[in-house]
């Protein structure tokens, strides 16, 4: 499966939905999955992860902390923007600490509220590591 796909979508809207199974969740304390089921909860924003050397994005819109809809877009249409080159998507897929990837900008919110959108940030780091579980390649020319 190609990221950016549709079908690569479709399994992205699936796995952050679904959330993380027992074996991740049995790798970090309950307290931790316990604040990120509550940021959840009540979750609604969308966001959209692009790829800058093709200019592709996944959007991913949540509605009261359910993944409703992921789509390929050309347009970072959504609330939080991200984007990250081929090589850090090459070291999501590799399994590299989403936090990270933030923590050292390189992955960038590059729209939206700074302050809103880290009020949730582990939320968005393991659904990042979730997308990043899933078979995947980069693109051709990426």
């Amino acid at each position: 499966m190609e990221l950016f796909s549709p079908q690569w979508a479709q399994e992205a809207r699936e796995v952050v939905d679904r959330g993380p199974d027992e074996a991740i969740r049995a790798t970090k304390l309950e307290s931790y999955w316990t604040w990120i089921d509550r940021a959840r909860e009540s979750y609604s924003s969308s966001w959209a992860l692009g790829l800058r050397e093709t200019g592709q994005y996944l959007r991913l819109q949540w509605t009261d902390g359910k993944c409703v809809e992921a789509s390929i877009r050309d347009e970072p249409a959504a609330d939080y923007v991200l984007t990250a080159a081929a090589d850090v998507w090459r070291d999501i897929l590799t399994g590299e600490d989403a936090g990270r990837l933030l923590m050292y900008r390189r992955m960038r919110l590059v729209r939206g509220d700074v302050l809103l959108f880290f009020r949730s940030i582990y939320f968005v780091v393991e659904s990042i590591a979730a997308i990043g579980r899933i078979p995947a390649s980069l693109p051709a020319g990426a």
